[in-house]
């Protein structure tokens, strides 16, 4: 199939995909349905991927009739069983789910939950949702809707033969992304934008067979963009798979993520739970498993862990000298933990807020953040950091950054860092800005070559990091236009902001000193 043909299919089932989320409610209300959308059309596609499945068994021993009762003896012969059989067999799979017309609700979470019982990677995934429930005595999405939803979704044939599994995944991925521009503070949660999971995966260059993970991997966006990443750069046959791992914290994202694996084809281990805390994946010794590539969009400035979570650690993630962070920002804590989480020539990605890189740079007296990164420059852990333009992000307007790790760094690289201010290097959209296909491959091959530009790239030896106060961010050394610059609003509250919180917290210490010593009350 050529480009064009794929590009022109692609975007005909992107506008079907997002008719027919809007069919509950219109474009406005369609995210807050997402819940109800995502599996069901996940639903279609294994659908439609059964039937070609059975056309095929039936073409060898004569009829559907025989394929399903095969199929139903032997599930080996299919990828996923799904125990909906039509009254006429030669009638699609899809049409048990299209054609309920009393309590479709309840029918369909029987239907769905009946499929994971057979398929033991779809449990918790597509039968978590309750079709049929209610709130305050009244149903979250009524039986009408539901029913304009399926009809909605029976228009297009998503089979192996109707749309390749890129197709569906990049669509099944606009979907999300249009949930996300709807979905205010959440989105963050789910979503990175796609050209900044581009600009990570080329970068890293991951290798046929590569292990790859993310620690707080959302939808599963960043680890799908390296295995896209993968095959677009191999020019041969059709390379060894990454081998994909993840973990997610909330329990309908982490569904989200492997429906995402499934639709793309790819195969991925999505692991639940607090990765912080109780990082679930480990080595045989009970050790952080080490991967080649680690890749992740924390949520930015978590304030919920203390020092405690950090001493209490087994694991080895925070080393003396780097170690807690301070309490306002868990942001150079989950680096520590993608550093631990890599092996001896493992790279890694992280975006980051801005203040990530420069907090405490300047002022007087210590301060924790600084140290950390402090400890990370001069162990020459750090290759390159990425400034990115304002508003791509769906949760916030402020730019983050990429920061670029890497434990193996080439004998010409060290004692150095390569700075990127990509500030300017976008286009105006709606609701958010995005950077261009071709500012994706030129922000991309400068990373890659530690490419110095004007008014865009340098290389920074560490000696002047250090006479900075090992402020890493790219907009304190690349001064975009010829005005004189200012550091950004956002990195200055966020300074603010940490201040504030370390000035709070010293004065806690040091009333407990003076209690212990006999003064105040």
């Amino acid at each position: 199939m050529s480009s064009r043909t794929k590009n022109e299919n692609s975007k005909s089932l992107e506008s079907w995909i997002w008719d027919a989320a809007c069919s509950i409610r219109g474009a406005k209300d369609a995210p807050k349905y997402k819940d109800y959308i995502l599996p069901l059309i996940f639903t279609k596609r294994l659908c439609d991927v059964f039937d070609d499945e059975l056309n095929r068994i039936a073409a060898e021993v004569g009829s559907r009739n025989k394929a399903f009762q095969l199929a139903t003896a032997d599930h080996k012969l299919v990828r996923f069983y799904l125990p909906l059989i039509p009254e006429d067999p030669d009638q699609p799979v899809w049409s048990v789910i299209r054609k309920i017309s009393d309590r479709i609700g309840e029918v369909v979470t029987t239907h769905m939950r009946a499929i994971a019982r057979e398929n033991a990677p779809l449990q918790g995934i597509i039968d978590r949702v309750d079709f049929n429930a209610t709130t305050h005595g009244q149903r979250d999405i009524d039986d009408d809707r539901l029913s304009n939803l399926i009809e909605a979704i029976s228009t297009k044939r998503l089979g192996l033969h109707d749309v390749e599994s890129d197709i569906i995944g990049k669509s099944y991925e606009y979907l999300i992304r249009k949930f996300a521009e709807g979905g205010g503070q959440s989105a963050g949660e789910f979503y990175t934008p796609p050209e900044v999971g581009a600009i990570m995966s080329r970068v890293l260059q991951p290798e046929p067979g590569m292990t790859v993970y993310d620690p707080c991997c959302g939808s599963g966006g960043l680890l799908v963009k390296l295995e896209i990443a993968l095959e677009d750069g191999d020019t041969g046959d059709k390379p060894a798979p990454l081998k994909l791992s993840g973990q997610e914290y909330t329990a309908d994202t982490w569904a989200m993520a492997n429906m995402n694996m499934i639709i793309h084809d790819m195969e991925g281990e999505i692991e639940i739970g607090d990765t912080f805390k109780t990082p679930k994946f480990r080595s045989p010794n009970g050790k952080l498993r080490t991967f080649d590539r680690v890749v992740a969009n924390p949520m930015w400035n978590q304030d919920w862990f203390t020092e405690a979570d950090y001493d209490n650690d087994e694991l080895d993630r925070f080393p003396t000298g780097a170690g807690f962070p301070g309490k306002s920002s868990a942001d150079w804590g989950w680096v520590q933990h993608m550093h631990a989480s890599l092996n001896d020539r493992g790279r890694a990605a992280v975006v980051l807020d801005t203040g990530a890189a420069s907090r405490g740079s300047g002022n007087a007296g210590t301060n924790k953040e600084k140290t950390v990164r402090q400890w990370f420059v001069e162990h020459d852990l750090i290759e390159s950091v990425l400034y990115l333009p304002e508003n791509l992000f769906y949760n916030t307007t402020a730019p983050g950054i990429v920061l670029f790790l890497n434990k193996a760094k080439p004998s010409q690289r060290t004692g150095k860092v390569f700075l990127v201010n990509a500030s300017q290097v976008f286009e105006k959209g709606d609701p958010k800005n995005f950077i261009p296909d071709d500012g994706i491959q030129r922000i991309a091959n400068t990373l890659i070559g530690w490419t110095e530009e004007e008014k865009l790239s340098r290389i920074v030896d560490h000696a002047e990091l250090k006479k900075n106060d090992y402020n890493i961010s790219p907009s304190r050394y690349i001064h975009t236009s010829d005005a004189e610059t200012y550091r950004p609003i956002e990195e200055i509250v966020a300074e603010l902001d940490a201040l504030e919180a370390e000035a709070r917290d010293t004065d806690v210490a040091l009333r407990g000193i003076l209690k212990q010593l006999g003064f105040g009350g």
